[in-house]
C-alpha cells in the first residue's frame, strides 16, 4: 500500500470563499466519504480551534470529523486519541505552536498513529504549527529578516511525516527567508520549504510536491553550497553561496527526491477562473 499525501500549510488558508487547500485535503481523504481526525494540541485556542475545522470540513460535505485535543503526554498516550486518528482517512493538524506541539505528542501512542495511518494511506495536512511538526527536522521558533545569521533559528525534533525537508511557514509574510537560510546552510542535507500564507504544497506518495493556493512555495537546495557557517560568532550573518533558490506559484511542481523543478505545471485552476496546463 502507498503512503498517503502530505500537505504542508502556509497558514492562513481560505477557509470562507474557494476554499482550494482544505477543499484539496477532503478530496484527498475520500470526499463525502472521509474521515477525519482535527489534532489541536498546537493551539491556543484549545477545543475551539477542532470545533472551527469540524464545522469548515462539514460544510465541505465531510460527514465525520473528530477532534483530539491532547494537551499532556499522558493524554496523546492514552489510546482514545490513537484510536481516532486510527480510523481516520484524513488527520489534520492546527496551527498554533510547534513546539507545544512536538514536546506533548512526539514520540506518543497518537504521534505512532499518526505514522502509521499515512504509511497506510491516510493524506496529513498541517497548517502554520502544524505544517512545520511534518518534517524531521522542525523550526521551533527564530528571528525575521533577509539575511541569514548565526543562531538566528532554534530547532527542534518534528514528527517525521516528511523526512528530508524543513518546513517554515508564514513565509514571505514574515519576512523568513534569512532564518531559513541559515538553517539550510547548517543543515545542507535538508530541502528547505517556505510555504506563503493562504497556500501549500501537496506531495504525493512519489515525492513531488505540487503548489496550490494563491500565493508560492520556496525551496532551498543547499546541497551544492559553501558557508563558513561552522566559524560564525553568535548572531553574527554567515556566508552560504552557491544556494538553489525555486520560488513556484499555483500549478508547479518540484521532485522532492531528485531536488528538481519539473519542466512544466499540474493541470491545475488557479483563484480567479484561469489555469495553468501541462503540455
Amino acid at each position: 500500500m502507498a503512503e498517503g499525501h502530505v500537505i504542508v500549510i502556509g497558514g492562513a488558508e481560505d477557509k470562507v470563499r474557494e476554499r482550494v487547500i482544505l477543499n484539496r485535503f477532503i478530496a484527498l481523504a475520500g470526499g463525502p466519504d472521509a474521515r477525519v481526525a482535527v489534532i489541536s494540541t498546537a493551539s491556543a485556542l484549545g477545543t475551539a480551534a477542532g470545533e472551527l475545522y469540524r464545522r469548515v470540513f462539514t460544510e465541505l460535505g465531510c460527514r465525520e470529523v473528530r477532534s483530539v485535543h491532547a494537551m499532556t503526554r499522558a493524554q496523546a498516550n492514552d489510546d482514545s486519541g490513537a484510536r481516532v486518528v486510527r480510523e481516520a482517512t484524513g488527520i489534520f493538524l492546527t496551527g498554533g505552536n510547534q513546539l507545544r506541539l512536538s514536546a506533548t505528542i512526539g514520540g506518543t501512542r497518537l504521534a505512532q498513529a499518526i505514522l502509521e495511518r499515512h504509511r497506510q494511506g491516510a493524506v496529513v495536512a498541517g497548517t502554520s504549527a502544524g505544517a512545520s511538526a511534518m518534517s524531521s527536522h522542525m523550526v521551533a521558533f527564530g528571528a525575521s529578516g533577509g539575511s541569514p545569521r548565526q543562531r538566528m533559528a532554534q530547532m527542534a525534533a518534528g514528527l517525521g511525516v516528511l523526512p528530508g525537508v524543513i518546513v517554515d511557514q508564514h513565509f514571505q509574510q514574515r519576512n523568513r527567508l534569512g532564518r531559513l537560510l541559515a538553517i539550510i546552510a547548517q543543515n545542507p542535507s535538508l530541502l528547505g520549504i517556505g510555504v506563503d500564507e493562504d497556500t501549500a504544497g501537496v506531495v504525493g506518495p512519489d515525492q513531488v510536491l505540487e503548489v496550490i493556493g494563491r500565493r508560492s512555495v520556496t525551496i532551498i537546495d543547499g546541497s551544492g553550497a559553501d558557508t563558513d557557517a561552522w566559524d560564525v560568532p553568535a548572531h553574527r550573518p554567515l556566508m552560504i553561496s552557491n544556494v538553489v533558490l525555486h520560488s513556484l506559484p499555483a500549478g508547479y511542481r518540484f521532485d522532492l527526491r531528485r531536488r528538481v523543478r519539473l519542466a512544466t505545471p499540474a493541470l491545475h485552476a488557479i483563484p480567479g477562473g484561469e489555469s495553468v496546463a501541462s503540455s
